[in-house]
C-alpha cells in the first residue's frame, strides 16, 4: 500500500535546524529536479512580479520573500512544516518511531517543491503551488510527471495505492498500480455534501489510522474494511464504488 497526502498550504518555519541535503531526501534521484524547482522558484519570488506568478495574496509577501532563501534556511520532518487541518487531524508531528517507520515505505506528500517526501524527510518552509508554471520550467504538474511516475510506481509495488490528494496534486501523477481516491461527504438532515475542512480532517484521520494499522490494505475491499474500523468514532458510513476506468473511489461519510 502507498497512501499519497497533498502537501499543506500552509508551512511551520522551523526556528532552527540545518539548510536542506537533497541527497538525504526519500528518492535521491529527483535531486537535480528539486534542484531545478528551487532555482526558479528562489530566483522568481525575488522578481517584482512574485506574487502573480505564485498566485497569492499581499499578506503572504513575506513567505514569498523567504523562497529566496530556500537553499539557506533551517530544515525540520516534513510532519513538522506541514500544517493545517489535514495534518492536524492525522497528528503527523507526534506520530511515534513504529508508525513513521512504516510511513518510510507507506506514504509519500506530494509536492510542487521536492516532488515527493516522506514525513521524516528534512525540509523548510516554502510557498509553492502545483498549479504554478514557473518560467522555463513550465507547468509544475507536467514538469513532476515526467520525472516521478517511476519512482513511485516501484515504491507502490503493485500495490494498493490510496489517493488522498487534490486535483492538481493528481496531475502530476497518474498510479499504475491498483488505485483509490478518497471522497468525503458531509451527510445532514439526508442529504449529503462535499465540505472541504471536514475533508480534509476526514483525509487526515485516515492517513493516520492507516499508518498505525500493522497490516496494509492490500486490495479496495481490505481498504473499505479498514476505513470501516472509523465509524462510530469519525465516520457514518463508508461506500467503495468501483470504476469502469481507474481509480476506484472511497467515498467516506460524515455526520453534519
Amino acid at each position: 500500500m502507498l497512501v499519497l497526502l497533498p502537501p499543506s498550504e500552509g508551512k511551520t518555519a522551523p526556528a532552527g535546524g540545518d539548510p536542506i541535503d537533497l541527497a538525504s531526501l526519500s528518492h535521491p534521484s529527483l535531486t537535480e529536479a528539486r534542484r531545478r524547482v528551487g532555482d526558479a522558484l528562489a530566483k522568481v519570488s525575488g522578481q517584482r512580479n512574485a506574487l502573480k506568478v505564485l498566485d497569492v495574496g499581499a499578506s503572504l509577501a513575506a513567505e514569498v520573500a523567504r523562497n529566496t532563501t530556500v537553499w539557506t534556511n533551517p530544515c525540520d520532518a516534513a510532519a513538522r512544516v506541514y500544517a493545517g487541518v489535514l495534518y492536524d487531524a492525522a497528528s503527523m508531528s507526534s506520530w511515534d518511531d513504529a508508525t513513521l517507520t512504516r510511513a518510510a515505505s507507506r506514504l509519500r506528500i506530494v509536492s510542487a517543491l521536492w516532488g515527493a517526501v516522506s514525513p521524516a524527510d528534512p525540509i523548510p518552509a516554502y510557498r509553492l503551488s502545483m498549479g504554478t508554471t514557473l518560467g522555463r520550467l513550465g507547468g509544475l504538474a507536467a514538469f513532476w510527471r515526467k520525472r516521478m511516475a517511476d519512482e513511485l510506481d516501484t515504491l507502490a509495488d503493485g500495490g494498493l495505492v490510496v489517493d488522498c490528494r487534490s486535483a492538481s496534486y493528481i496531475a502530476a501523477y497518474h498510479p499504475s498500480a491498483p488505485w483509490v481516491t478518497v471522497r468525503v461527504m458531509r451527510e445532514q438532515d439526508g442529504k449529503r455534501s462535499v465540505v472541504s475542512h471536514m475533508a480534509k480532517r476526514t483525509r487526515g484521520l485516515l492517513a493516520a489510522h492507516l499508518m498505525r494499522a500493522d497490516e496494509a490494505p492490500k486490495s479496495a475491499q481490505d481498504l473499505a474494511d479498514a476505513a470501516a474500523g472509523m465509524i462510530g468514532n469519525s465516520l457514518v458510513d463508508v461506500a467503495l464504488t468501483a470504476k469502469a476506468k481507474a481509480p476506484d473511489e472511497l467515498t467516506l461519510v460524515i455526520a453534519g
